[in-house]
């Protein structure tokens, strides 16, 4: 009897060990993602689309900054673009740099029509753990239950959430991506699912938001856009998806066959070393190590990233005053290039686009670029280069950015230069998993 029982223990506990090791039956990728930081809660509104210049010289033209939206029992409407396609769904809800729960009182995902307006017949409701309502805890982020939805290519997705406490008030800080250059919406009561929005205010900022998740076929990768305001899509025209990840996209979905999503975790004013403001003085999240594990190796089935950070660092002293070197930021490189291989990615490094003209550029700024650039190019540390400089770089002048390219900073491509700069990478780089 003693064997017997010893018998059933051991086959019990190979069964138990089975299941909890069995891999997940559907393979998820995050066909849009975005790259929080803290908004202070004090603030009187949350961020709208800024007007304010940089560096003295006004925004391109685009459509008017909306006003800014307070969510207190309020709906929000946020639209963001997919890069694969995917039959199930689910959201990913951020309260990242919060201090205390996030109550969400209803949830939905659509395909967008146009504006405030869903597709009715895509509209399903979300759920966490089966109930339409629940908290975000401080600090965590909370995976939807799946829905199941076909959701094409480069669509616009709507996801609605239910605010009904006061985000602009108290002491916890707000998790949220600024500077989204994508209108979205918010209307007061719980419009949760319904097809249009009435009398919605605008905002082109994310809140609560990191990330869209879809099913996709095993083989399928997602690449990672690492970097600051120029990954991040600063001063392109709004609505139109014209940051370079995006058009990197569409080459990558127009070859068929669903192999990559683009993950973009750009993040304005972003530094590899230090902490800063960001684009209008907005925040800019902590520094691109401290960031490396969320933004990067956690998404979900993440297998190359391109990194393209630095400018920031070799335009602006840090909180010392002093200036990161370019060994230090090299060093900073090899770093991420170690991480990255650690968990079987291949990084691949961007040369930084040049920026003379701009009010923070120096003779020595541009030095630490010159040096950093060379070895990206020639160090063979990266497992490929993303030649950006090269692209963009005006070959009469080439520590400025192309007139064609210029957004009017000297700094941030246009529309133009971003496109430029996505159709500039050679798709060769990127091969879907065993092959």
């Amino acid at each position: 009897m003693r064997r017997v029982l010893a018998t059933v223990t051991l086959v019990g506990s190979m069964a138990v060990s089975a299941v909890a090791q069995a891999p997940s039956p559907e393979h998820w990728i995050a066909t849009w993602t975005t790259a929080v930081v803290a908004r202070p809660a004090a603030l009187p509104a949350l961020a709208a689309a800024p007007a304010a210049p940089i560096n003295g010289v006004p925004p391109p033209p685009g459509p008017p900054a909306p006003p800014p939206i307070t969510p207190n029992n309020q709906t929000l409407r946020e639209i963001v673009r997919t890069s694969m396609a995917g039959t199930r769904a689910r959201v990913v809800f951020a309260n990242t740099y919060g201090t205390a729960p996030v109550a969400i009182g209803g949830a939905s995902i659509a395909l967008r029509e146009r504006d405030s307006t869903i597709v009715p017949a895509s509209m399903r409701k979300v759920t966490v753990n089966g109930s339409a309502t629940f908290l975000v805890p401080p600090g965590a982020v909370v995976l939807s239950d799946p829905v199941t939805l076909t959701i094409p290519a480069l669509a616009d997705v709507a996801i609605d959430a239910f605010i009904p406490g006061d985000l602009g008030t108290g002491t916890s800080p707000i998790t949220f991506h600024n500077g989204a250059n994508q209108t979205s919406y918010a209307a007061t009561g719980n419009h949760v699912g319904e097809t249009s929005l009435q009398s919605a205010a605008m905002t082109r900022s994310w809140f609560l938001l990191s990330r869209l998740e879809v099913v996709t076929p095993r083989r399928a990768g997602a690449i990672a856009a690492f970097g600051d305001s120029i990954t991040d899509g600063a001063r392109s025209t709004p609505d139109t998806n014209n940051r370079w990840p995006d058009h990197l996209a569409r080459r990558l979905a127009a070859q068929g066959g669903g192999q990559f999503a683009v993950m973009n975790v750009g993040i304005a004013g972003n530094r590899v070393l230090s902490e800063g403001n960001g684009l209008f003085g907005g925040n800019a999240g902590i520094n691109a190590l401290a960031r490396f594990d969320r933004d990067v190796l956690a998404q979900p089935g993440i297998t190359h990233v391109i990194v393209m950070e630095g400018i920031n660092d070799v335009r602006n002293p840090g909180a010392n005053g002093a200036y990161a070197t370019a060994d230090e930021l090299i060093a900073a490189y090899r770093q991420m290039i170690d991480r990255a291989h650690e968990h079987g990615l291949r990084i691949y490094g961007a040369t930084l686009t040049p920026c003379g003209g701009d009010a923070l550029m120096t003779p020595e700024g541009e030095a630490r670029r010159t040096a950093i650039n060379q070895w990206i190019r020639t160090g063979r540390m990266f497992d490929g280069v993303v030649d950006f400089d090269a692209v963009v770089r005006d070959p009469a002048a080439p520590t400025k950015i192309r007139a064609e390219f210029d957004s009017g900073d000297h700094l941030h491509p246009n529309d133009a230069g971003y496109k430029a700069m996505g159709e500039s990478i050679d798709l060769a780089l990127f091969k879907p998993s065993g092959s």
